[in-house]
């Protein structure tokens, strides 16, 4: 299924690497987060070359609900609590500074940006509106100002919710096209090995001198111990015709919430979420809430996306592990993947001029890993790898759970798909089922 966006673009086409190659900085991986990166270096006037293993704003970014907001769920009271005033003002700051930076860059790239209020809800039959309340104290502590509301667009009452002013969305793969134009980038190049500050792809060397992985999820399992770091989790979206506008960007604070935005005439829903290869909601949940909600509405569009989940909820931008030489990264967004790839770029490109980034230590991958959420990764990888199933995942040989509402075979994990017939869907595995 294709998202609303995939049907409103044309891609740019670029070449396949055929030959050996040197750069300063080698970038894998040509979503949002690789290409603004490559775009801020050759800003800076540096030696980069960006490989993207399929065509480019393929993977997670085309299905991306598009929201351009330093409102992720609700965060700030955990940083403060866990991180402390400092980082957590730190993160307040460095992701409004990304959604700055957008709507700089929209009047350049034309992107169908628009302004809007974002806002984090709790439905009034649960009781959550406390730690709707906690947040708005949480967020203005830290110097930015919230507020508390109580009356929504939604179909149905809230009892309270945070509004974010002056936040943004927009159209992510007209932007991504737009931006490329004039980047140095290879499609169709998937990287299998690195070594040495030598990647190989397509039978061909890429020598540089430093090199970021912003594939999404990291496939490199020797260093930085992502697959005990994250886990991957999938989330659904629905486009309706003759639903209402809501005028503006919602989501209830709870895990699997459901999720609002318009895009143009559509009205998108999303939720129905859950870990990668369990089972979940899915477009089921979504279906059942508009047809009492927008009974007149049509469903045009409907699609899935994946979020790498990390054990904080901060993403992991900087260098890959602390034996790692050269070697860099920028993963685990989640949910937020166009903030998060707007800092990763800011971060990433500093780190490659030799500059200090003053946001760059709350992201460090680098941070303490002793989360609660360490020993259930760790507990559920054992359990699917001691599962005497077939097929298994190439990537570190977990049992594959099928999919039926995506008829794909899935890892529960670290969250790589694959079509019926093997072929890969979803990184980090770097090839298809034998």
């Amino acid at each position: 299924m294709k998202s609303i966006w995939t049907n409103t673009v044309t891609p740019p086409n670029f070449p396949a690497l055929t030959q050996n190659i040197k750069a300063d900085v080698l970038i894998i991986g040509g979503g949002m987060a690789g290409i603004l990166c490559a775009y801020f270096l050759k800003l800076s006037g540096v030696d980069y070359v960006l490989v993207e293993a399929n065509r480019i704003g393929t993977g997670i970014t085309k299905n991306t609900t598009a929201k351009i907001t330093s409102q992720h769920g609700l965060i700030y009271d955990k940083l403060l609590k866990n991180a402390g005033i400092e980082k957590a003002r730190m993160y307040l700051q460095a992701n409004q500074n990304a959604v700055a930076q957008f709507k700089k860059l929209s009047v350049q790239f034309p992107c169908s940006l628009e302004e809007k209020d974002a806002f984090v809800f709790s439905a009034s039959s649960t009781g959550d509106s406390y730690a709707i309340e906690r947040e708005v104290t949480a967020v203005n502590r830290l110097g930015f100002n919230a507020q508390f509301v109580k009356e929504s667009p939604l179909p149905f009452k809230i009892s309270g919710a945070v509004k974010f002013e002056n936040q943004a969305q927009f159209n992510p793969l007209q932007f991504l096209y737009e931006i490329a134009n004039g980047l140095n980038i290879y499609e169709n190049t998937i990287v299998r090995e690195m070594a040495n500050h030598i990647a190989i792809a397509n039978n061909v060397k890429i020598k540089a001198k430093k090199i970021i992985v912003a594939t999404h999820f990291p496939m490199l399992n020797k260093h930085g111990s992502y697959f005990l770091k994250m886990y991957q989790c999938r989330s659904y979206v629905i486009a309706l015709e003759n639903a209402a506008n809501v005028d503006g960007m919602f989501i209830r604070g709870v895990e699997d919430g459901l999720s609002f935005r318009n895009a143009g005439n559509l009205l998108l829903i999303g939720g129905g979420g859950h870990r990668t290869g369990e089972i979940g909601g899915n477009w089921q949940v979504l279906r059942e809430f508009a047809k009492k909600a927008y009974p007149n509405a049509v469903e045009k569009y409907a699609w899935a996306t994946q979020d790498c989940m990390t054990l904080d909820g901060v993403p992991y931008i900087g260098r890959y592990s602390g034996s790692a030489n050269d070697l860099y990264v920028s993963t685990g967004f989640n949910k937020w993947g166009m903030t998060g790839s707007m800092v990763s770029a800011m971060i990433l490109t500093d780190m490659m001029l030799g500059r200090k980034n003053p946001y760059a230590e709350v992201f460090s991958p680098q941070r303490s890993i002793l989360k609660p959420q360490l020993a259930i990764n760790g507990m559920k990888a054992i359990g699917n790898l001691l599962t005497p199933l077939t097929p298994r995942c190439p990537h570190m040989g977990c049992a594959l759970k099928w999919n039926r509402a995506e008829r794909s075979w899935d890892c529960p994990c670290h969250g790589s798909r694959f079509e019926k017939n093997g072929k890969i869907i979803d990184n980090p595995a770097t090839g298809g089922l034998k």
